[in-house]
């Protein structure tokens, strides 16, 4: 097995952070609440610092190390129809485009939830429709998210919730890379 340190600590924190505050607002706080309203203001905050880090951040944090090209998410159809097991240092081309659904679906949520606070916009029903369909968009994702995360660490051997864990990725020695 090679070892490969590739998420920062940042990174880890704003990805569990988001975990738990999505979960908490979409599954268990009450949407009518101030709480509801705050956790949807960190989130909205998590996604901006993600957003700077992106920019700024170590080159693996860097959206320019990771967001793929037509040529790169091919390749990986390619590899998960063929069967090959390559494994990519950093986020997969999918699993890049996750991210940036994921990110701005957030922003959409926020900006919505916002609008709903409002004078202007308070009780208008396309921004709670839109909200309530941008959650469920969200919710879809993670699910998504969740299932391609656990079938490509079956596919290649690499557990990726273990690596957003501790940062590390543990690669198989038979596993080509891609960098």
């Amino acid at each position: 097995m090679q070892n490969i340190k590739i998420w920062d600590p940042f990174v880890r924190v704003f990805h569990w952070s988001l975990v738990v505050a999505f979960a908490a607002n979409a599954l268990f706080i009450d949407e009518d609440s101030k709480l509801h309203e705050w956790v949807g203001y960190t989130v909205i905050a998590l996604v901006l610092a993600r957003i700077l880090w992106g920019l700024v951040g170590p080159h693996s944090a860097r959206f320019a190390s990771f967001l793929p090209g037509p040529a790169a998410v091919v390749d990986q159809i390619t590899d998960i129809a063929t069967r090959r097991r390559r494994t990519h240092l950093g986020h997969t081309p999918l699993g890049a485009l996750m991210i940036v659904n994921i990110l701005a679906t957030m922003l959409g949520i926020g900006a919505t939830g916002y609008m709903m606070t409002t004078n202007a916009f308070w009780g208008v029903d396309w921004v709670e429709d839109a909200h309530e369909a941008l959650v469920t968009w969200a919710e879809i994702s993670v699910v998504l998210h969740i299932a391609a995360v656990i079938w490509e660490s079956w596919r290649t051997g690499v557990n990726l919730p273990r690596a957003m864990v501790t940062g590390t990725k543990r690669v198989p020695d038979d596993i080509n890379l891609v960098k």
